[in-house]
């Protein structure tokens, strides 16, 4: 199982960014994804869920009408689009093959990217 997380960056406040996982090793399709960010001495937290099956798309509301979730199965690829950026929102973000569930922070990551918002 292999995730490799890329388009992280730093962006001013109010900014935008698009985040890519692409995986392999395993069937994409099957896996429910999430998205997970994590800053120096603190717990990881989830920032965006997608479903399987029918691509049911979910959020904390931290997020929620900020960030978009996508997928391509065609492609093994999980997408994170950002958008109105904030400082607080700074973190590594990890993909996440979900093992069960809704257990969004639970699963395979890869190595992660580094966002920073800044001005």
């Amino acid at each position: 199982v292999q995730l490799v997380e890329s388009g992280g960056g730093l962006v001013q406040p109010g900014g935008s960014l698009r985040l890519s996982c692409t995986a392999s090793g395993f069937t994409f399709g099957s896996y429910d994804m999430s998205w997970v960010r994590q800053v120096p001495g603190k717990g990881p937290e989830w920032v965006a869920g997608i479903d399987r099956n029918d691509g049911t798309t979910y959020y904390p509301d931290s997020v929620k009408d900020r960030f978009t979730i996508s997928r391509d199965n065609a492609k093994n690829t999980l997408y994170l689009q950002m958008n109105s950026l904030k400082p607080e929102d700074t973190g590594v973000y990890y993909c996440v093959a979900v093992r069960v569930k809704y257990s969004w922070l639970d699963g395979r990551r890869g190595q992660g990217t580094q966002v920073t918002i800044s001005s």
